[in-house]
């Protein structure tokens, strides 16, 4: 992708409506010690610094994630990519070289009161550096630590690299999309990444109310293969009981129908025709076509199925006749699901968009402002925290030594002067 000019974020999108302070946050208090990068690991860990966790990110002096140079970069926001902006909001970035022995005691001083860690690098690597959770569990017994993985942490296939494509590709998950007579395709989103770091937070949240129980933390494990197993959704049961093979339906739907993309005199629009009463209503009160919908054969789901290319038909030359404009509003009104097909731009200036406050924009320490995608979540007693752009390289480097480890001064000048925390030019 090629740089391009910022957007002019005041003009589009407000600022997020401002936590009330006599509420707490979900997770409140919690420390939370970030070992991850990529996807998975980073979307698991920013869900709890929303949900109002301490997100310590630890990174390698110099480069740190490997997410932050994925573009589109520009100079204001330090050399990070805007993918890293939206994988890590609500989180402190602290620069460590692990490798360091005393490096890696100001990791074990921030775990030592840790609620949680979190980590997703190669097999074996946390063992090496002595930050395995068998070692850490006897330093901090409340400690939950999660390892995210390609295809899990033991077996035959513990050590081999995975990412989400491949997942995708491995899991049948491609197999099932795209259209019949091509090639299947891949989601451009991150799905098997993305869906893994929802469920990583998840298994985190459960540990810490087992905790709440037991007093004890617990290693939990997850996998993307594991996670994209499951992605494939409800056909995996219908092969298993029938035998048959799922395949690629482009965007009709192989259980229902009139299910689809249709198109207005000015644009394409999806329809989710998923019982009878929706199709009726479809019939009847959008195109008023009152014949089809009291067809006796159309009255079943595979009377429907076998008449669905001419259902598709009628359907198209009605619709074409007229706007989105004109559909739209009628089709809502009859209670049928539908909605137009927007491009990415469209779909984050929508009205259903602005109307949730899902896009705003908020402070950068470098940038000035940036966008925020908000989390779908919305909390009557326990609001979620209010956002902070992601960290530039080991931003709170210093503050989290001083303020939360409690370092005098004297032992940050000799973490610098050995090399600990980088090169003594990149501490801020």
């Amino acid at each position: 992708m090629q740089a391009q000019q910022r957007l002019p974020l005041e003009a589009e999108f407000p600022q997020p409506v401002k936590r009330d302070p006599s509420k707490s946050t979900p997770l409140g208090g919690l420390r939370v010690v970030d070992f991850t990068h990529f996807i998975a690991g980073p979307f698991c860990t920013m869900m709890l610094g929303e949900f109002g966790a301490d997100v310590i990110k630890v990174e390698a002096p110099g480069k740190g994630d490997d997410f932050r140079h994925y573009p589109p970069a520009e100079p204001t926001l330090d050399g990070q990519g805007a993918p890293f902006l939206w994988g890590n909001s609500n989180k402190r970035s602290i620069t460590i070289d692990l490798k360091n022995p005393m490096g890696r005691q100001v990791v074990l001083d921030l775990l030592r009161d840790a609620d949680v860690l979190v980590e997703n690098f190669s097999t074996g690597v946390m063992e090496r550096l002595g930050l395995g959770y068998d070692e850490l569990a006897r330093l901090n017994p409340k400690l939950v630590y999660c390892s995210i993985s390609a295809y899990g942490r033991k077996g035959e296939f513990a050590d081999r690299l995975g990412f989400d494509p491949v997942l995708q590709a491995e899991s049948g998950f491609i197999a099932t999309n795209g259209y019949p007579d091509r090639e299947g395709v891949r989601t451009a989103a991150s799905t098997m990444d993305i869906a893994t770091a929802m469920m990583a937070c998840n298994a985190v949240q459960a540990c810490l109310l087992a905790r709440e129980r037991s007093g004890r933390g617990q290693y939990v494990e997850l996998s993307l293969h594991d996670t994209a197993m499951l992605m494939i959704g409800f056909q995996a049961m219908q092969h298993l009981f029938s035998g048959v093979e799922p395949t690629r339906n482009g965007n009709t739907s192989p259980d229902t129908a009139p299910t689809g993309v249709f198109r207005a005199k000015d644009t394409s629009f999806y329809i989710s025709s998923s019982n009878t009463g929706i199709f009726q209503r479809l019939f009847a009160q959008v195109i008023e076509r009152p014949d089809l919908a009291e067809d006796e054969e159309l009255l079943t789901r595979a009377g429907r199925l076998k008449r669905r290319d001419e259902l598709f038909s009628v359907l198209n030359e009605a619709f074409g006749k007229e706007p989105w404009s004109h559909w739209q509003p009628r089709l809502r009104a009859a209670g049928v699901a539908s909605g137009q097909v927007r491009t990415v731009p469209q779909a984050l200036r929508s009205k259903e968009t602005a109307s949730r406050q899902l896009v705003t924009r908020i402070p950068h320490p470098t940038a000035g402002e940036v966008p925020k995608i908000a989390l779908p979540f919305i909390f009557s007693e326990t609001p979620l925290a209010d956002p902070f752009a992601a960290p530039t390289l080991g931003q709170h480097t210093l503050e989290i030594l001083a303020d939360t480890l409690h370092y005098e001064q004297r032992r940050i000048d000799q973490l610098i002067s050995e090399g600990a925390l980088g090169p003594p030019t990149s501490i801020r």
